[in-house]
């Protein structure tokens, strides 16, 4: 089975509309999105609308979480003043411009996705967040202390967690002994479909592979693929800047940062 997953969009609809032609040629057996639908540009309303119109599953991100309720804070950890205040901006600009439906629809979205599978008598639990299991908005950075992410993926009992929210991807395996077998988990961040963060301003996504022989105990038999693709980045950032949110908006997503 091959599983499409995508996250952090933040109504960059350029970006989406090429994913979906990537992704299409991928031909995947189901796809997923793992929210931030909205924020840092123009286009909230018609990148909800073409999740909606395709009837993907998706979370909530904790952009729209906010923005679904009408309030001036993202959950975003800006680290400057200036970023707060760019941020302030942001937010204000998206409540201003997201329609009554879609606000509506934001609202509704889950906080997280469970698929579970029955595997070589084992069963496979794929967790699907938006940050992670504990909190919609916590950052898993990939230098997370490994004691950490275990616990987090204990706790919420994930074979496979896969989340977004840092907007740079990696796939992290990590091993547990349990009565004498090892027990492997990954933990994958699908990076950011319309505002990389890695240095490289592509957009990006996952093909996870599951196959009938897929096993917790095979860490070799579940595959994750990092797909990028180029998009039109100067018309997105030229939307920024023609529209009142910051500037800066628009060099991060030229430059990927």
């Amino acid at each position: 089975m091959k599983i499409a997953l995508f996250s952090d969009i933040h109504a960059n609809l350029p970006a989406l509309e090429a994913f979906f032609k990537s992704v299409e040629a991928q031909k995947p057996d189901a796809i997923y999105c793992l929210g931030d639908l909205v924020g840092y540009n123009i286009w909230p309303n018609e990148v909800i609308n073409e999740i909606r119109k395709r009837g993907i599953p998706t979370i909530a991100g904790n952009y729209d979480f906010g923005i679904g309720r009408s309030i001036d804070d993202c959950g975003c950890a800006y680290k400057t003043d200036t970023e707060k205040a760019n941020g302030a901006v942001s937010i204000s600009f998206t409540n201003e411009i997201v329609k009554d439906e879609e606000r509506k629809y934001l609202r509704t979205l889950p906080a997280h996705i469970k698929v579970e599978f029955q595997l070589n008598n084992d069963k496979l639990n794929l967790l699907l967040v938006h940050g992670s299991p504990r909190k919609i908005n916590e950052y898993l950075f990939e230098d997370r202390e490994e004691k950490s992410m275990i616990r987090i993926m204990l706790d919420a009992d994930a074979d496979i967690m896969c989340f977004g929210h840092t907007h740079k991807p990696y796939h992290r395996v990590l091993t547990i002994a349990e009565n004498d077998k090892e027990h492997y988990r990954h933990a994958i961040n699908i990076g950011s479909v319309g505002k990389p963060k890695d240095g490289d301003p592509r957009g990006g996504y996952v093909i996870l592979h599951i196959n009938d022989n897929s096993s917790i105990h095979d860490k070799n038999s579940i595959k994750v693929e990092f797909i990028r693709f180029e998009y039109d980045v100067e018309k997105a950032a030229k939307a920024v800047e023609d529209s009142r949110l910051p500037n800066a908006y628009a060099e991060s997503l030229r430059k990927g940062v």
